[in-house]
């Protein structure tokens, strides 16, 4: 099997020399071009190549279920509701889909639990509703009797794996809540038939977070990640074995990827390296295989999850051809010569852009699904005949957006001050001189995640249109940089990881690219936090900030009460915060000097906050808590609080008046124009 050694780095090189035509003085779009609701998302093929199913919707209505014919174009509605949206959705074979609701028009707090599962062929016949939605508390007028007896309760969702596709089930799990309701405990996986809605419990060892798939469609890994350990196990036979286990929140030797079709586990693994890398592993043996099938040099190998529907490795004809990753830009590390071949093809046909293709899994037809985008384009798809080389747009992601309006992107390194090379994407105005301009430091959430990719990115564009530099450090904690990177951030909140944007926001001054008197700091969540920690720590730096949803003190953290639908578990506070956050009790003094709450009254710059009335990870009173000590000091503070709203505004109404508040906000501090 061919190794693949990609050179991220030079395909970033190549799309970001994509021509743009010249775009004389003309209006920027509007905030809702950026932050409407999409009308076109997530295409998947059918197994045989046949169909292409997408969520669509149109101005003013719910998002429906539609597939296209690619033997003629032709388009049916598979299934649309009246008062909710079609949310996550698969192929169940070639006939049939199976997928969840939601309501894109009610909040967090409105629509918190999974709106059901539902089941429909694609020319919509014969649908079924296989769970209760939210809304039920009970009967459903909407079902008789029997059926809904028959129905899963509301606390069942998709597996989000496809299986074998070749059948009318699927797998479900269902989210088993502790006697507090506080948050889930573990997940049960069940076999759920699609027509008849039988579903059938499916045993493991014991208690489960997470399952993975063979290509065979059974459950063969089962992940246990509740308690102080990490555990995977590995399903042999009718035997549930150990396959790993490590300290929750440690270092772990490998991370499952997914099984071939030969039945091989791939694992991302660093070995000896600094750098995650794709290996083989030989369950036989315990061990990973000596040659990484996917490696790079100034990254991690990270599984494409950007879509979180397509699956890391590429099968087709029952053969592994290439693997997703991300890296700089995302794309596909390709094994065989066809797919090289393919790749090369449309990369001609499409120049300047990062071509994703898929590939159905058992073809039937020529066709083929390309996700094409830029740093200016947002994401449009097509379908690529390869007999004929025909390309057929069928979707955009945002067809508002004018892509020579957009402004470029560039993937830049500087140094910390000690000595730590630090990534960083800059977005520069569209035909702005790179001189001077007025900067805003956009940092990213988490914080250990991977950020931003190279690629249009709503906020950075918003704020690029109205003539700002935008620039998004990955400070030292953000994954995807290899293990010294991520591990450095550990324990670091408002100290070096706060020195890294620092010390990149100096960079951007020297280099003669940002105006030192018009900088301005923001961010969400944890990048919420690093706009007020930066605020405190450099005041001279920064002449203004604008947070929302940011955590103001650390130790609130620790005793905030959460709930089901929050990822802040308490394991995570238990395990998790005190080996990379800080210590409660042994880092008392540290949390309290990086904690703003405690330093608010040093924050004498102009202000910007919004939080989520309904916010479960960071809640409200992280902000009413600073707003009343920072406003003691400081008049020049504006304060949001969008009623319902959780960690984010999932409303785009909310969106659009958040993003055009900023935009009046950060012309009034630091305005585009000198």
């Amino acid at each position: 099997m061919n190794t693949a050694r990609v050179l991220a780095a030079g395909a970033l090189v190549a799309v970001s020399l994509w021509p743009l035509a010249p775009v004389h003085a003309a209006t920027p779009p509007p905030a809702s071009a950026f932050f409407a609701n999409g009308h076109f998302a997530s295409p998947k093929l059918s197994p045989n190549g046949r169909y292409l199913a997408a969520r669509v919707s149109k101005p003013g209505e719910r998002t429906r279920l539609s597939v296209i014919d690619l033997s003629d174009m032709s388009v049916k509605v598979a299934a649309m509701f009246g008062d909710a949206d079609v949310a996550y959705f698969d192929w169940v074979n070639d006939n049939r889909l199976v997928f969840q609701g939601t309501d894109y028009r009610q909040t967090y707090s409105d629509d918190a639990h999974p709106a059901g599962i539902f089941a429909v062929n694609r020319d919509g016949s014969n649908y079924r509703q296989l769970s209760k939605t939210s809304y039920e508390q009970g009967d459903s007028g909407a079902v008789g009797s029997l059926m809904k007896d028959r129905m899963l309760d509301w606390n069942h969702s998709l597996l989000g794996q496809p299986g074998r596709q070749d059948s009318d089930e699927v797998y479900a799990v269902r989210h088993q809540i502790n006697s507090s309701h506080t948050e889930f405990t573990h997940h049960v996986l069940l076999r759920l038939n699609t027509v008849t809605g039988r579903a059938v419990p499916l045993s493991g060892p014991g208690q489960v977070s997470s399952w993975l798939l063979d290509r065979q469609g059974e459950p063969r890994l089962a992940i246990n990640d509740l308690g102080k350990q990490h555990v995977v196990y590995l399903r042999e036979g009718e035997q549930w074995n150990k396959l790993l286990e490590s300290e929750a929140y440690g270092t772990s030797t490998f991370d499952p990827v997914g099984f071939g079709p030969d039945g091989a586990l791939y694992v991302a693994a660093r070995r000896d390296s600094d750098k995650n890398a794709l290996y083989r592993y030989d369950v036989a043996k315990r061990q990973t295989v000596a040659d990484a099938l996917v490696e790079m040099a100034d990254y991690d190998f990270l599984p494409d999850f950007a879509d979180a529907d397509e699956e890391t490795l590429v099968v087709r004809d029952n053969q592994l051809v290439g693997v997703r990753y991300r890296a700089d830009v995302r794309g596909v590390a390709w094994l065989d010569a066809n797919g090289k071949t393919l790749q090369a093809t449309i990369d001609q046909l499409l120049p300047g852009l990062v071509n994703l293709i898929t590939l159905p899994r058992r073809p039937e037809t020529p066709w083929v699904l390309v996700e094409s985008y830029s740093d200016v384009p947002p994401r449009i798809y097509v379908v690529y005949n390869t007999e004929t080389g025909k390309l057929i747009k069928v979707g955009g992601s945002r067809d508002a957006i004018r892509p020579e309006q957009m402004g470029r992107q560039q993937l830049v390194r500087y140094q910390a001050r000690d000595g730590l090379s630090i990534p960083a994407l800059v977005t520069y105005p569209h035909g702005a001189t790179r001189k001077n301009l007025p900067l805003v430091v956009l940092v990213h959430g988490g914080p250990y995640v991977h950020g931003s990719d190279w690629g249009w990115n709503a906020e950075a564009q918003f704020l690029a249109s109205r003539g700002y530099m935008v620039m998004e450090p990955a400070y030292r904690g953000t994954t995807g940089y290899g293990w010294r990177h991520f591990h450095s951030g550990w324990k670091q909140w408002g100290l070096k990881m706060q020195d890294d944007i620092a010390d990149g926001t100096r960079w951007a001054v020297a280099q003669g690219l940002a105006d030192g008197q018009r900088v301005c700091i923001a961010g969400a969540s944890y990048g919420g936090y690093a706009t007020l920690m930066g605020l405190v720590n450099d005041p001279a730096l920064y002449k203004c900030g604008v947070e929302w949803a940011g955590v103001t003190d650390i130790k609130l953290m620790y005793t905030g009460a959460w709930s089901a639908t929050s990822d802040l578990s308490d394991r995570w506070k238990t395990l998790g915060m005190p080996v990379m956050v800080g210590d409660l009790q042994k880092d008392a003094a540290q949390l309290e000097a990086t904690s703003p709450l405690a330093q608010a009254a040093r924050i004498k710059q102009p202000l910007l906050l919004a939080y989520g009335g309904d916010d479960h990870r960071v809640p409200l009173y992280h902000g009413e808590k600073f707003l009343a000590a920072v406003k003691a000091v400081n008049p020049n503070v504006e304060w949001i609080v969008y009623e319902k709203e959780g960690h984010g505004w999932r409303l785009p109404q909310n969106r659009i008046d958040f993003w055009n508040r900023v935009e009046k906000f950060l012309d009034k501090q630091i305005g585009a124009a000198p």
